[in-house]
């Protein structure tokens, strides 16, 4: 099996934990970033040679560049970089300010876009190379209280398709990952905007209570079964899909997004189409 060089970024926890070590585990090579690499020391023990932690803020652009120079000179190039760090903002568009959004869109989109730039003259010099961007069903549907993050996630998804067709010359693929519902801290460190307005208390709040109740959730995919999927398809022979939900219940609700989208494209155009000349 060909052994790789991985980049993952947001790995103190969850889906990016249980990547990197599923990483080391198959014999590679794994960078693993983290704003704190205290968080990053068990991995390291666990898998010594193998999982090298590097301090990184995605939204500093010195900490950035510094991540992927030390991650190439460690591991002599990087393979995959997979951008997986987030967090998300619970709030309505009225509800979020403009620094909140500009901190959601510093995470979600321009800190992976800023990665990106940096690793992809490595990949090109080697003739190879894969990005592998951690969106979520937000990347494809909308619910009340994520507009920022949804935003985040729809723009991360249009950069990435379109990086697909200007990368593709040079040997390197992109593939957008888009995780169902997997028992991690997401809905214990969602955030929430700082002037909540209780108009939207109806529209959004058993929202906001589902989110809060997902931590550690058994009834949920396990991480590990997500980093399975990314493992396979990073070593997939030949094309493999632009977007990949993963997980039984992404296929159930993104089917149900689908449906809706070619019932609205439909109306759309029948509210459109000009008349049939009398």
């Amino acid at each position: 099996m060909e052994r790789r060089r991985w980049l993952v970024t947001g790995c103190s926890s969850g889906l990016g934990r249980a990547l990197a070590a599923a990483a080391a585990r198959a014999g590679d090579e794994v960078a693993v970033t983290a704003r704190r690499t205290a968080a990053l020391d068990e991995l390291a023990r666990e898998w010594p040679g193998r999982i090298t932690p590097i301090a990184l803020e995605l939204r500093d652009p010195a900490q950035c560049e510094e991540a992927v120079r030390m991650a190439a000179e460690r591991m002599g190039g990087i393979d995959v970089l997979v951008n997986n760090a987030g967090g998300g903002l619970f709030g309505t568009v009225e509800e979020v300010s403009d620094a909140e959004l500009r901190d959601q869109v510093e995470t979600l989109l321009v800190g992976p876009w800023r990665l990106t730039r940096l690793v992809l003259p490595l990949m090109r010099a080697q003739g190879r190379g894969h990005v592998v961007n951690v969106s979520s069903l937000g990347g494809r549907m909308a619910v009340p209280g994520l507009a920022s993050y949804v935003a985040g996630k729809y723009a991360l998804e249009g950069m990435s398709q379109a990086l697909a067709a200007e990368a593709a010359p040079f040997g390197v693929r992109v593939t957008v990952v888009e995780p169902g519902v997997y028992a991690t801290r997401y809905g214990a460190s969602l955030a929430e905007a700082a002037h909540r307005l209780p108009v939207y208390a109806e529209a959004t709040g058993a929202m906001l209570g589902d989110f809060r109740s997902m931590e550690d959730n058994t009834g949920f995919g396990r991480p590990e079964e997500f980093a399975d999927a990314v493992l396979a398809l990073v070593a997939a022979d030949g094309p493999t899909p632009l977007r990949v939900p993963v997980g039984a219940d992404a296929y159930l609700y993104l089917e149900a997004a689908e449906a809706a989208a070619r019932e609205e494209f439909a109306a759309a155009r029948a509210l459109v189409r000009p008349a049939a000349p009398a």
